[in-house]
C-alpha cells in the first residue's frame, strides 16, 4: 500500500494550525525540526500536565487528505496543516494501519505509527461542529477517530510534497490502532 505526501507543515509556536512548508526535516527520536511538538518527552500541554516525563509517542502527526473531501461534503472547508498535522498524505488508509507500521517517506525518512490522534475541543474552536465529523460512533457504538495518526521518527530525513510513502507492516499478529 503506497501513497504520496501532499503537504508538509510545522510551527515553532503553540497554535492549532500549522503553516505549510516547502519541506520539513525529521529528526530521529525527536520529530519535526523546529516544531513545538518535537522532543523525546511529551510536548502536548495536556499530557505535560499529567506527566512531563512520559515518552513522546506523538512526534509527527499525519492526516489523510481524503478526510478533507469527506468533511467537505458536510460543508466544512479544511486545508492541509489546518488540523495541526505535520504530514498530509494521499492514497494510504492511515486509520487502518496496525500499531508499529513503518512509513518510509522520500529518500530516507522512516516513521513508526504509534496510534490514533485523539482530537480535542480545539477542533470545534477552529470550525464549530467539526469535532463531530472527525469523532463518531460505529454501528456497535464504538468510538471512531478519523483525525489522523501519530508516529515517532525512527530514521530522519527531509520530507517534501510529492514524496512517495511506502508502508511496511509489522510481523506477527497486528494490533489495531487506538487513541494515543
Amino acid at each position: 500500500m503506497d501513497g504520496r505526501v501532499t503537504a508538509v507543515s510545522s510551527n515553532g509556536e503553540y497554535s492549532f494550525t500549522k503553516p505549510n512548508r516547502d519541506s520539513v526535516r525529521l529528526l530521529a527520536g525527536l520529530g519535526v525540526e523546529g516544531d513545538v511538538h518535537a522532543g523525546v518527552t511529551v510536548k502536548h500541554r495536556s499530557r505535560v500536565a499529567q506527566d512531563p516525563t512520559q515518552p513522546n509517542l506523538r512526534q509527527v502527526h499525519l492526516i489523510h487528505e481524503e478526510l478533507f473531501a469527506e468533511v467537505g461534503e458536510e460543508g466544512f472547508e479544511v486545508a492541509p496543516g489546518e488540523l495541526g498535522e505535520n504530514i498530509t498524505t494521499r492514497g494510504i488508509d492511515l486509520l487502518g494501519l496496525p500499531v508499529g507500521t513503518l512509513l518510509r517517506i522520500g529518500d530516507s525518512a522512516v516513521l513508526e505509527v504509534t496510534g490514533l490522534r485523539n482530537p480535542c475541543l480545539q477542533i470545534d474552536n477552529f470550525q464549530a461542529g467539526l469535532l463531530k465529523q472527525v469523532v463518531g460512533r460505529d454501528e456497535a457504538g464504538n468510538t471512531v477517530r478519523k483525525a489522523g495518526v501519530m508516529s515517532v521518527v525512527r530514521e530522519g530525513g527531509v520530507v517534501r510534497p510529492g514524496d512517495p510513502v511506502r508502508t511496511e507492516l509489522p510481523s506477527g499478529p497486528h494490533r489495531p490502532l487506538d487513541r494515543i
